[in-house]
Order: C-alpha cells, then structure tokens, then sequence
C-alpha cells in the first residue's frame, strides 16, 4: 500500500487483477505503480522483491495468497490496484475480492492463451457482469500470437470482444503495440450483436460515427456484455500507457468521492455524515509481530480515525452476530483523510475482525463460492507447541473463515481445505510466522449428513433415574431446504429458561452438528427446535445443558435418521478430437453424469459432474490420455447422496 498522490484525485476506481497461474498478474502490478512513479524499480517474482507479494512464502513461491492492495493515480483519477490469488487452492480469497470491484482487468499469455482457471474467472465476472478488460500480455516471448489468440478468446472465454491494439512484430523482442482504429467495420459488427442502437445504425443507415461507437463501447462494457482487448507486456512495458488510459474510459466509477470541507480532527469519534457508513472487509493480514490489519471497502457514509464500528458477521452455521470496535489506524489507500464511498482503508485495532465481516448492509452483488471440499487434522510435532498451533491456526481462519479450524480428536485441530498447496502453504506459514511444526494426516473428501425424516428426542429431571445432568431438555430434527445450515427455533417460552441456559443449548446444537451425526459426519440442512425444557433451581447449571443437549440431539438424529452426501464437481473438459473416446470411459467409470458435449471440428468440449473424489485423479490422468493437450476445469457444484 503506498501514501503517494500528486492531488487530490476526484474519483476511485478500485480495480481487481485476475489470471492464470504465471500470466504476469504481479508483474503487471509492478509495472503499472513504476510507470506511475509509486515505486522507483521494478521487483521481479523471480526474485522475490515484489511489491504487493510480501509475504515471505508468497516471495519464495512466487504466488500470490493473499488480496494485496496498491494505488496510483492518473489524471484526476486514483486507481486502486487489487492484486488477487490466482491459484485454485486460493480460489475463495481471490472471489472474495471481486465484491468490492468496480472492474477488472483479466490478464492472458500471449503464448500459453486461453487456460483453465482463466475461463473459470470469466464465467464468474460475467455471471457478476463487473466490467472488464482483457490484457493479452508476453507480447515479446517466443510463440505469441495474436489472431490465433482472438479466436480462441471468442470460442473458449467470451464471444463478444472488441481489439483496441494490435501488435507488430509479435513474438519477437521487437514487439510493438499499435492502435486499431474505432471505427473499423469489424467494431461496429461487434457492437450491433450488444448494442440496439449500433444495431439499427449498421441496418437502417447512416453508418454511426466514430463517436457513437466510442460511447457504446464504453456503455457495453460498463454492463458487462462486451470485453475490450489490448495487448502488451508487463515486463517490457509496452501497451501499459494504452491500458492504463483505458480503465477510467471505459469503467464507471460507483460515483465521485465527496471531500470533506474541514480537515476532521485525529481524535473525531464519530463522522459528521449523517449516512451510516457501510462497507465489507476483504482481506484480513495478521502477524505476530504486528497484529491484525483489516481491508476495509466503503460503499456509502464515511469513517474516521477512533470511530466505533458495529459490523455484522454471518456464522458457518448460518447464525449473524455483531463484533464492535474502534478503529484506532486508519491508513486510507492513496490518500490522506477519512475514509469516504467508494475508498479502501487498512484499518487496525479492530480486534477479532474477520474477512467477510460487513459494515451495515451488504452490497447488492456477494460472490458466490462454494466451501472447500477437503479435510484434514493437524497436530504440532512438538506436544508442547499443541496451545500455540491450535491459536496460530485461528488467527489464520481470521484471515479466510472457509478454513473452519476447530478442535479434533486427540488434541489435533480439523480444517478444512481447498487443494493440496494450500495445506503446503499453511505448513510454511506456521513454521516461518508462528514458529510451528505441523504435522498434516493424509487430505480426504469431507461428506455430510442431512436428515431424511423428523425425530423427536427428550430427557428429563429424575425420569428413570437421575441422569447426572440437572435438566430437562427435548428436541425435534426436521429437514431443511438444501443450502440452509443448520437452524435452531424455539417451541418453549424464552423466559421458561435462564437466557444463560437457553444460551447453553443453541450453542451445543450448533457444536455437536459439527462434530458429527450417526454417520460421523458433519449434519447440516435442518431444523432443530427446543420442544421441552426445565430446570431445578438453585441446583442447574449452564454446564448441565451443554452435558445434556448431545445426548438428547443424538437420539433425534438417529429417529430422523440421516444420510450421507458426497461433494459433487461440475466439469469442462477440452479434448483434442482423437481424446474423446478414452476420456469419456475414463470418466464413466468414475460415476460421472455427462451434460452437452460440443464441438467436432478441431476439439471436443464435455461438459458434465463428477464426484469430488476423483477429480484429482482425472486431473493427473488427464495429460496421458490427450497427448498433453488437454484443458480440465472443474469447480465444486453442491453435494449428492453417496453411492
């Protein structure tokens, strides 16, 4: 993050990087802040000295982890630069920022092209219709192409694009950018298959003028429905200034940025706006040595230095809760000040913060991603460093809460996961950060248990005998709608109880239909309603509940009875044409269910679902079966009852 600015710009575009695995996404931040004059040299991944990778794992593998913010200005405009993961196993932190995007830049290879996971970011910015531009980088790297390229940006990623450089010398250390002009009849044909009314000028006549396509360009790319094209190279510099000129042409601001009349004293408390200031935090960065830093995209309103905040959290179990504080920094990205609309802020002394966590209302765009797949338990190699590990582990769930830690058996910690690299990355940032060595089980698939029927369990004081436990309670499992968590209602009065016992029993609910059903496995998607309750006075306790409640909740699940589900991926695969046939059995003996397959003439797309458990296998298989000419895409779809 830097401080710098010439003016005070009028407006912000916050704008999100996204690409392939080794496209040149870091590069690209890297050039785009030392052509501005943020930095004065150029860091390479290679070397490990770039400016938004600055963790040390990040820099030793030359891979972004985490969200990092960067700002330049051009013009009367501040360009936040929003530098996100590119690799699966980081798929949900790199989702997460497009939340609080006002566009997007996509970056492709000249040489290596069109690649899995750069399809799977177009499918999800164009399902949020967030404007964007792709840039076709490596312009000077041996094998580039340009045409060649086009066509498989309209077959593979996205149909409707509009070229606004060309490249002469292409693939060669000569490469040059030059610019197409907007009214080449190739844009205008374009623009009529979006725009009605470049539609009705190309049939009807007269032919629209070049300023009529500019401002369609500029509209349909605002909407999402239209993808300009430029080509350059991060490393060589060439076709940045047309980039960099492109974003404020042709990407809307959410609106200009109101500066305050009077500088706010350091020590304001509350802001002299009278909207109520909403936002999400993003990114959250915590270290040891420095505490908890947190993102913070401001959507309306204004914060000040030492302002209380009320955000709001929504739980893994579905439950919405409050986390309040102050915000003691607040370093606001690329300018001094408040922060105002439309603005990101690294905010510090917010203590238990959390990515995700909102600021008033939500926006009306949230990304959707689906939870991680995998599961593993985790124990410190060292039984002394158990406390520590178990801590460590929970400051990084702060950071991305898909990773739900939470306690295992003997003393271990289960978590759950994306991909393999991730439980590598984690190993890594324990032992550098924390000072930690942990020991992974073996990753495997986590299923889970949803109720079939309703059943209805109760204990009471001294019924049959005392049971140990100083309460009365029952309970009744239902089903719930696919997609709903588990939900706890109440049948009994709330003042019936003590809030401290009622308080006891939903907490226990919620804990034991994570630990496990009949089955072992983690129960979600139903209702569990408090049918019964009581207790002896003065001899209850908070604690006889937490005691009670899994006896009791177990007995409902088991009158319910519940089955398992496994992880489901929906698939892509793009198959040279002599690949199909041993593909497609490969992949029916893994159970899959085919939807459309398309194609024919120089490849074949399958499309369909797998169970998440074979798709590392195919993946792995996948190069021997096509020659090495094979494409897989694949993203979790839901779960479905286990054969």
């Amino acid at each position: 993050m830097n401080s710098w600015h010439p003016a005070r710009p009028s407006r912000t575009l916050n704008i999100g990087i996204l690409a392939h695995v080794d496209a040149g996404k870091t590069s690209l931040t890297e050039r785009l802040l030392f052509d501005a004059g943020v930095i004065d040299r150029l860091g390479s991944v290679d070397s490990g000295d770039t400016r938004t990778d600055d963790g040390a794992i990040e820099r030793q593998r030359g891979i972004t982890i985490r969200s990092a913010v960067a700002a330049f200005t051009t013009a009367d405009v501040q360009i936040n630069l929003i530098d996100t993961p590119g690799h699966s196993d980081f798929i949900a932190e790199g989702e997460r920022a497009l939340e609080v995007l006002d566009g997007a830049v996509l970056l492709l290879s000249a040489v290596e092209g069109v690649q899995a996971r750069t399809r799977v970011l177009m499918k999800a910015l164009r399902r949020l219709r967030l404007p964007t531009l792709v840039f076709v980088n490596k312009i000077d790297r041996a094998g580039a192409r340009e045409e060649g390229l086009l066509q498989d940006i309209r077959r593979r990623l996205t149909p409707h694009i509009v070229p606004l450089t060309g490249v002469r010398d292409i693939g060669t250390a000569r490469a040059r950018v030059v610019s197409r002009p907007v009214d080449d009849p190739r844009t205008a044909e374009t623009l009529a298959e979006t725009d009605p009314g470049i539609l009705a000028a190309v049939v009807d006549g007269p032919p629209p003028t070049a300023d009529a396509l500019r401002a369609a360009l500029a509209a349909r790319t605002a909407d999402g429905s239209l993808h300009p094209v430029l080509f350059g190279s991060a490393l060589g510099g060439q076709g940045i200034a047309e980039l960099v000129a492109a974003l404020p042409r042709l990407i809307p601001a959410p609106g200009p940025v109101k500066a305050p009349a009077t500088a706010e004293p350091p020590c304001a408390v509350e802001s002299s706006d009278t909207v109520e200031p909403r936002g999400t935090v993003f990114a959250v960065r915590t270290r040891p040595d420095s505490g908890r830093t947190a993102y913070l995209r401001l959507y309306e309103g204004r914060v000040t230095p030492r302002q209380r905040l009320t955000f709001l959290r929504r739980e893994a179990d579905g439950r919405e809760r409050e986390v309040t504080g102050r915000a003691l920094g607040l370093d606001v990205v690329g300018r001094p000040g408040p922060l105002t609309a439309g603005n990101i802020a690294a905010v510090t002394g917010l203590h238990g913060i959390r990515v995700g966590d909102r600021l008033g209302p939500g926006p009306d765009r949230a990304p959707q991603f689906a939870a991680p797949t995998l599961e593993t338990l985790v124990r410190a190699r060292e039984a002394e460093h158990a406390a520590r590990l178990r801590s460590a582990l929970l400051a990084l769930a702060d950071q991305d809460p898909l990773l739900h830690a939470r306690p295992g058996p003997s003393g271990s910690t289960a978590l759950l996961l994306y991909g393999e690299v991730q439980k590598e990355v984690l190993a890594a940032t324990l032992a550098q950060d924390f000072g930690i060595e942990a020991e992974f089980e073996p990753s495997r698939i986590r299923c889970l248990e949803r109720p079939v029927g309703t059943g209805e369990a109760y204990e009471e004081i001294q019924r049959h005998g005392h049971t140990g436990f100083w309460a009365t309670v029952g309970l009744r499992v239902e089903p719930g709608p696919p997609g709903s968590g588990s939900v706890f209602a109440y049948e009994t009065e709330l003042g019936a109880l003590p809030r401290a016992f009622h308080q006891a029993i939903e907490d226990t609910v919620h804990a034991t239909l994570l630990d496990g059903g009949p089955h072992g496995r983690p129960v979600t998607d139903c209702r569990v309603t408090l049918v019964r309750s009581g207790y002896a006075a003065p001899l209850s306790t908070a604690g006889d509940f937490r005691g009670l409640t899994p006896v009791v909740l177990h007995r409902a699940l088991e009158h319910a009875h519940t089955r398992v589900y496994e992880p489901y991926h929906s698939f892509e695969a793009d198959l040279p044409l002599d690949a199909l046939a041993p593909v497609t059995a490969r992949l029916a003996s893994y159970g899959a269910e085919f939807g459309e397959t398309t194609g024919g003439s120089t490849s074949w797309l399958v499309t369909g679902r797998l169970p998440a458990r074979h798709v590392r296998d195919i993946e792995l298989r996948l190069p021997g079966l096509t020659h090495g000419e094979g494409v897989w895409w694949s993203r979790s779809s839901g779960y479905r009852p286990l054969r």
